[in-house]
C-alpha cells in the first residue's frame, strides 16, 4: 500500500506536468516510464559491479559500456546515480542531449523492455520539472516490489481520471474478480491479445505470488513464472512500454509484450499456445474483411469485432485451455448468422461454464454500454451440461461518471480484507460472485431463476437460440396483489367523504 506522503508528492508532480504543459497522461506516464527504466538500468550495472567486487573478477556484462558517447561523454555519466546529483539545467541538457540518445541504442538486459525504448522521446519541458520527478522517483524504494508496483499502478489510475485513453483500462476491482475465478496455476501460459498496460497480466502474477508461493521457489516453475508464462500483444508502442514496465515493477522479469495486431495476421504460430486467456479486447464495430485474418474468418464469417476476438480466444487456447474475457451485451443475444453461429460452438463444441452480466456504469464515463463475462474452457468436444447465470447489480463504486467508492477499501473488491454485512453486499457485489462461482456445481443448482444467480440446462439454452442474456432465462416473481370486496371499499370511500364534507363546513365557519 502507498503512504499517503507518497501519494501526495505523485499528485504534486502530475500537477506539475500538467501545469507544464503536457496535458495527455500518457504522455506522462511515457516518461516518467523512461526514467524508471533508466534508473533499473543503473541498478542493473550496479548488481554486476558488486558480483565482480565479490568474486574479485572483472565485470560479466556492462549496461553501460566504457569510453564515451558520440559527443564525448563517458557512458559512466548517463547513469542515474551520476545524472540524478546535477544542477537542473545541467541534469536537463545530459538527459536530453546523452541519456535518451543512448537510451535509444541500450540493449539494456536483452529485455522487451530494452527493445520497446528504441524510440524514446524526451519531452519534459523544463530542467525545474525534470529535478522534481528525478526527486520523487529516486525516493521511491525500487527494492521492494509492492511499492514499486502500487505506485505504478496509482499513476496508471491516473490515467483513467483524467478522461482522456482511459479505454485502455480496464476497472482494477473487475481485473481481479476474472483474474479469481479463472484461477490461475504456476504451469499455465498466459495470454492477453490487447494487453494495453497489461493489467490482466498483472494481476494473474499478484494471484500467484499470494496463492502458488511455491512458484517462485522452484527453480523451474520460477523461470517459468519470469519468461514464459506471460504474453501480452498489442499494436499501440506507447501501450507496449508501458505494459511491460508495469509487468517489470511487479517482479516479471522477461514477459513476452510484443506489438502485434491481434485480428490482422496469421496466427499460425500462435494456435493453441495458451493455457489461459484474460482479455477485454477493444471493440471497434467493423473491420475491412480483406485485412482480417483468414484463420479466424474461417472460424465465424463475420467483420464484427467483438466476434473475431472471441474466435480469436479459442484459436489461441489449448484444448483444456480456459478464458474469461469481457464482450459487449450484443454478443449474448445478437440476431445475425455469425452471432448465432459463436454462440452455439460455445455451447456444444466447447464447455461455456458462467454469464456475468456487468452493470452499463461499469466503464464510465467512457461508455455506458453493457457488457459481461464469458467464461469457458476449450474442449472441441462438447461439455456443456449447464451455464452459471450472475447478474452484477453493484461492483462497490457508484455507476455513475464519477465512479466514487461507495464502501471503505477494505470492503471493495472480489476479495474484501474485511466481511460485509447485506446491507454493504448490496454495494459490492463482487464477493458473493466469486462464493457462488465456487460452488456452481453445488449449491448454486438448487438456485431458483428469480435469484441473482442461477443455472440453466444446455438444453433450455439450445431451446433459445443459443441465446446467452440473463434476461432471457430469469424469472420475476410478481409481488402478491391483496384484493378487497367492493362493499369495503364503498364504506371507507363513504366515510372519507363525510370526513371532507365536516372538513369544509369547519372552514367555512372560520371563514365567516
Amino acid at each position: 500500500m502507498l503512504t499517503s506522503d507518497l501519494r501526495s508528492q505523485i499528485d504534486r508532480i502530475w500537477d506539475a506536468f500538467w501545469s507544464g504543459g503536457i496535458a495527455n497522461p500518457l504522455e506522462v506516464i511515457e516518461q516518467i516510464t523512461y526514467l524508471l527504466f533508466l534508473r533499473r538500468l543503473d541498478d542493473l550495472q550496479l548488481l554486476e559491479e558488486n558480483k565482480a567486487a565479490r568474486l574479485k573478477r572483472p565485470i560479466e556484462r556492462r549496461i553501460f559500456p566504457e569510453g564515451k558517447d558520440a559527443k564525448g561523454r563517458p557512458y559512466e555519466e548517463l547513469r542515474w546515480s551520476r545524472f540524478k546529483n546535477l544542477a537542473p539545467a545541467e541534469m536537463f541538457a545530459m538527459v536530453g542531449e546523452h541519456v535518451f540518445p543512448f537510451l535509444r541504442t541500450v540493449g539494456g538486459d536483452g529485455s522487451t523492455y530494452a527493445h520497446h525504448m528504441k524510440d524514446a522521446r524526451f519531452t519534459i519541458p523544463t530542467p525545474a520539472l525534470l529535478a522534481k520527478v528525478v526527486d520523487l522517483l529516486d525516493q521511491v524504494p525500487m527494492e521492494e516490489r509492492d511499492t514499486k508496483g502500487d505506485l505504478y499502478e496509482y499513476m496508471l489510475s491516473k490515467i483513467a481520471s483524467a478522461g482522456q485513453n482511459g479505454q485502455f483500462r480496464t476497472p482494477r476491482h473487475i481485473i481481479q474478480l476474472m483474474v479469481e475465478m479463472s484461477a490461475p496455476t504456476p504451469r499455465d501460459v498466459i495470454c492477453d491479445p490487447a494487453s494495453g498496460t497489461c493489467g490482466f497480466l498483472v494481476a494473474a502474477g499478484e494471484y500467484l505470488r499470494a496463492r502458488h508461493p511455491e512458484a517462485l521457489r522452484d527453480a523451474r516453475l520460477k523461470e517459468h513464472f519470469h519468461s514464459g508464462m506471460f504474453h501480452g500483444y498489442d499494436f499501440d508502442n506507447t501501450m507496449l512500454r508501458i505494459g511491460s514496465m508495469n509487468m517489470l515493477l511487479h517482479g516479471v522479469e522477461q514477459p513476452d509484450v510484443r506489438y502485434r495486431d491481434s485480428l490482422a495476421q496469421d496466427h499460425a504460430g500462435e494456435a493453441e499456445k495458451y493455457t489461459l486467456v484474460l482479455a477485454n479486447p477493444p471493440f471497434a464495430g467493423s473491420l475491412d474483411e480483406t485485412n482480417t485474418a483468414k484463420d479466424l474468418l474461417q472460424v465465424v464469417k463475420t467483420k464484427k469485432t467483438e466476434l473475431l476476438f472471441l474466435a480469436l480466444f479459442l484459436r489461441l487456447l489449448k484444448p483444456g485451455g480456459r478464458a474469461a474475457v469481457i464482450v459487449p451485451e450484443g454478443v449474448l443475444f445478437g440476431s445475425s448468422t455469425a452471432h448465432k453461429a459463436l454462440r452455439k460452438m460455445l455451447v456444444e463444441d466447447q464447455k461455456l461454464e458462467g454469464v456475468v452480466s456487468l452493470p452499463g456504469g461499469v466503464f464510465k464515463p467512457y461508455a455506458g454500454v453493457s457488457t459481461a463475462i464469458l467464461l469457458f474452457t476449450k474442449t472441441n468436444s462438447g461439455g456443456t451440461d449447464r451455464v452459471w447465470f450472475y447478474s452484477v447489480e453493484a461492483d462497490g463504486w457508484s455507476l455513475d461518471d464519477k465512479r466514487a467508492p461507495l464502501l471503505s477499501e477494505d470492503k471493495l473488491g472480489p476479495v474484501a480484507r474485511s466481511s460485509l454485512t447485506p446491507e454493504e453486499q448490496a454495494k459490492n457485489n463482487l464477493p458473493d460472485v466469486l462464493a457462488r462461482w465456487r460452488a456452481r456445481s453445488e449449491s448454486e443448482l438448487k438456485r431458483p431463476r428469480s435469484a441473482q444467480s442461477f443455472c440453466v440446462p444446455k438444453a433450455d439454452i439450445a431451446a433459445e437460440g443459443y441465446d446467452l442474456s440473463l434476461s432471457r432465462y430469469r424469472q420475476v416473481v410478481e409481488q402478491a396483489i391483496q384484493h378487497r370486496r367492493p362493499e369495503e371499499i364503498l364504506t371507507e370511500l363513504a366515510k372519507l367523504e363525510a370526513e371532507i364534507q365536516q372538513g369544509m363546513k369547519e372552514l367555512g365557519g372560520l371563514l365567516q
